[in-house]
């Protein structure tokens, strides 16, 4: 039984203006850039076993970017989106928004509210606090850290800019 042919692909001026472009910057990651030559040969009307050849790579990888091209046209996704890897589902969300929520205020609260014996908090205090507190079952103090630092929270610091000293300039006369 024959194999049936690749369907065609067939560019429309822009899009193949955009995919040149795209492959003569010098800051096209290559990944991207072989992906617009899979396709720019596809509208050549080549099928998945020259361009598997010409390019050196599998005939799983040529099938696939021309697939995933059409795909985006259907969807009307733009030329650079189109080239991109597919998104990843990733592990879920350890924490909630809510329990992060919870560690920013303790990281803005005094230490001594919570009858700790510190004059400021470090990460592992504060882990310990969650978990003492039942906002979590358990977190480490580096991601404690993390988390602090992509909101750009300094424990540490929250006095000085909260409460600044009284000064004799602002002291009524």
């Amino acid at each position: 039984m024959p194999r049936l042919a690749p369907k065609s692909l067939v560019l429309e001026t822009k899009e193949r203006k955009e995919l040149w472009q795209i492959l003569s910057r010098h800051s096209t990651p290559q990944q991207i850039a072989l992906r617009a030559k899979i396709i720019l040969l596809a509208d050549e009307g080549r099928n998945h076993h020259e361009i598997a050849r010409e390019l050196q790579i599998s005939l799983k990888m040529a099938r696939l970017w021309r697939q995933r091209w059409m795909e985006g046209e259907t969807k009307e996704l733009p030329v650079a989106e189109r080239l991109c890897d597919a998104q990843r589902s990733g592990t879920p969300a350890k924490f909630e928004l809510e329990q992060v929520l919870h560690l920013f205020k303790l990281a803005c609260d005094d230490p001594q509210d919570y009858n700790r014996p510190i004059s400021q908090w470090t990460n592992r205090e504060l882990a310990q606090e969650m978990v003492q507190q039942n906002i979590v079952e358990g977190i480490s103090p580096r991601h404690v850290g993390r988390l602090l630092a992509e909101a750009k929270l300094k424990p540490h610091q929250t006095g000085y800019w909260l409460n600044p000293p009284p000064t004799k300039i602002l002291m009524p006369k």
